[in-house]
């Protein structure tokens, strides 16, 4: 008898189903291989993974037989399953919808030629240089190399520098922030120890970091590069490639975490509070959670490493679930907070301070000047009542592409060359915001004969040279300069912490530290027209304290992370019904941790509501939302069709999220 995960985006098959191995297929049917298996409530072929092999149990039900073994390949190793399952059952989701996200879909071709392989047995992964240097990175971190082979949970503070880095043989040279150094030593000095070590960043950008500061210390074949960027084949044999029996260092985005490397010894995540490490997609896990629950199930080490500390991380340090280890020499950037004075004329983007810092770093070399928005005017407002410009034929937000530029709207694309405002009926629009694009423009007239370059999503830089130059560049799309910047400008401060969201200042603290961390020993970083707490924790390099003081204004509130938040979202019939299970489930929750149910302003019926509750109530508030789930999609799925055979709206069932950051209805 096989039990088997079948590949299934409905909640009621999250479970492990029964089928007999014929005798043909007896010696390939092992666990971990893909199969096909029939369904008899849905009349067809399901893809599936086999998780135990047994015996067939006495029970008087025929059981339906395999009708293929896929592969031999055994892609769903046990300790796999397990931590998919136990992070399914954490965030209420099904295992399927993570196993989706981890094992990359068959190809042939690259799996032949796996299979065919020889394996170099007699590679050294860490030359003994190598190997001595990345001792001496850790070393300037007190006890850090002891806990991490111990296997303990880990939060440091990364150095705010960059450092140059030898490039493999026949590439150029590379700077990278010292965060990728320190990650890379963790992994190496792992590695050498003969276990593996899965390194986790939000983006290409920060993988593209580690991979220069690995690439001359660690031997090719031990360096496993996992992300959705890659074609099928690659991704396919990376995957094999991890599978092996021989440890590696796997870097890759979010679903990396879950990477079955062999015998894993550290797992590592940079900058853990960006929301590019939370997964979009059902069940929504963040990768610090999934790697929280992979350290507790295997024992490995656990980093968080970042500029900033999330106010999560922070919560767990409060808690001593996970230590702090301090550099035995911190360092940080000159912040200067700079206001425009009396002698600035009105409405100044750039104060003249910071204008000032700004021409006498251009004679040494780059200077980095980091805005809000790309784009040129990202947002246009009537010229004469000053609200927001909007698109006649969509209600979208009209932009202008460049200066003097019919406006276009954003949403429909459709030009507004005859547009007149609905409240004044003023026909002239004026520019509300200044983008990338119109920031580089009016800083290379004030600056004439100086080279600007743009860094956007639509321009992506990802390392100057030590030439001078004025380096535009958005939020998080920052290059690394050679040598470091020789001056840092922090434009639109002010404009960032206007965002409506719990987290937003601290993301601001992030993106502006990130940024900071990108000067040259000694070069000033003005932060621009911002001031208050936020603002205090940059100029002092403070960011674990200013994760504390988040920590104590949410705990009233039971805002996250202090507390877990749930939504739920469906039909209020189901929203209602869920609710009332989750008393009866959990009958010790306060009458105040439901939040709503609110209808939804787009009139499809829809209704929201929140669940708070505290971390020991965790797993039966799971338990009671998962069973909510699954018995509205039953219902839902018996439901009769319309009149005329018409299938029923698809999505109008209940959705459930646990662990939501921001809990705005």
């Amino acid at each position: 008898m096989a039990r088997v995960v079948v590949d299934s985006p409905l909640p009621q098959l999250d479970r492990l189903f029964d089928y007999a191995i014929p005798d043909e297929l007896a010696a390939a049917a092992v666990p971990g291989v893909r199969v096909k298996v029939p369904l008899r409530s849905a009349g067809r072929m399901l893809d599936a993974f086999i998780v135990e092999v047994g015996e067939e149990d006495a029970a008087d039900r025929p059981l339906s037989p395999l009708d293929e073994v896929v592969s031999p390949v055994e892609v769903l190793p046990a300790s796999l399953h397990t931590l998919v399952r136990r992070v399914a059952d954490r965030a209420a989701g099904s295992a399927s919808d993570i196993l989706r996200l981890v094992i990359p879909k068959r190809m042939v071709r690259a799996e032949k030629a796996w299979l065919a392989r020889e394996d170099d047995t007699d590679a050294d992964p860490v030359p003994a240089p190598a190997l001595e240097a990345a001792r001496g990175v850790l070393d300037a971190f007190p006890t850090l190399r002891e806990k991490l082979a111990a296997g303990e949970r880990v939060a440091v503070s990364a150095p705010p520098r960059t450092v140059a880095v030898d490039a493999a043989p026949g590439e150029a040279p590379r700077t990278v922030g010292a965060w990728a150094v320190l990650l890379a030593s963790a992994a190496i000095e792992t590695l050498a120890a003969g276990r593996s070590a899965v390194l986790v960043v939000p983006d290409h950008r920060d993988q593209a970091q580690l991979e220069a500061a690995l690439a001359d210390r660690v031997d090719g074949d031990f360096l496993v590069r996992d992300d959705a960027r890659r074609s099928g084949p690659e991704r396919y044999a990376a995957y094999l490639r991890v599978l092996s029996p021989r440890p590696c260092i796997v870097i890759g985005n979010r679903s990396a975490v879950y990477a079955p490397a062999h015998d894993v010894g550290l797992v590592a995540l940079w900058d853990d509070s960006d929301p590019l490490l939370a997964e979009p997609l059902s069940p929504g896990v963040h990768a610090r959670d999934a790697a929280l629950v992979r350290q507790e199930l295997e024992g490995c080490a656990l980093l968080f490493a970042g500029h900033t500390r999330s106010t999560d991380v922070e919560r767990l340090v409060g808690i001593g679930w996970v230590t702090e280890v301090r550099a035995a020499r911190p360092a940080r950037p000159r912040v200067v907070l700079s206001a425009t004075t009396a002698d600035d004329a009105p409405g100044r983007r750039v104060p003249s301070v910071a204008y000032a810092a700004a021409r006498e770093a251009l004679a040494h070399g780059p200077v980095l000047v980091q805005v809000a928005r790309p784009g040129y005017a990202p947002s246009l407002v009537c010229a004469e009542c000053r609200r927001p410009a909007r698109c006649a034929h969509c209600g979208g937000p009209l932009r202008a592409n460049r200066r003097g530029a019919v406006p276009v709207c954003g949403w429909c694309g459709l030009s507004a060359a005859d547009w007149r405002c609905p409240h004044c009926r003023s026909d002239r629009v004026r520019m509300g915001s200044s983008g990338s694009e119109r920031t580089a423009d009016e800083l290379g007239r004030a600056f004439p004969n100086t080279r600007v370059i743009v860094a956007d999503g639509a321009h992506p830089v990802d390392q100057v040279d030590e030439r001078p130059a004025l380096v535009v560049a958005t939020r998080g799309a920052e290059p690394v300069a050679v040598g470091g910047y020789r001056a840092v400008l922090l434009l639109d401060a002010d404009r960032m912490l206007q965002a409506d969201d719990l987290r937003t200042p601290e993301h601001c603290l992030r993106w502006w530290s990130n940024a900071a961390a990108l000067a040259a020993p000694d070069a000033p970083v003005h932060l621009v027209a911002v001031a208050g707490p936020v603002a205090r924790a940059l100029a002092t390099w403070s960011q674990p304290a200013y994760a504390r003081g988040e920590l104590a204004e949410r705990a009233p509130l039971l805002m996250p992370p202090v507390a877990r938040v749930a939504r739920l979202e469906g039909p209020l019939a189901q929203v209602d019904a869920a609710l009332i299970a989750l008393r009866s489930d959990v009958p010790d929750l306060p009458d105040e941790a439901v939040l709503g149910p609110v209808a939804q302003q787009d009139d499809t019926g829809v209704v929201r509501a929140l669940v708070r509750f505290d971390y020991p109530r965790g797993r039966l508030v799971a338990e009671s939302l998962r069973a909510s789930v699954i018995r509205a999609a039953l219902r839902t799925r018996s439901r009769p069709k319309a009149a005329g055979g018409a299938s029923r709206a698809p999505g109008n069932t209940l959705r459930v999220r646990l662990d939501i950051p921001d809990p705005e209805l």
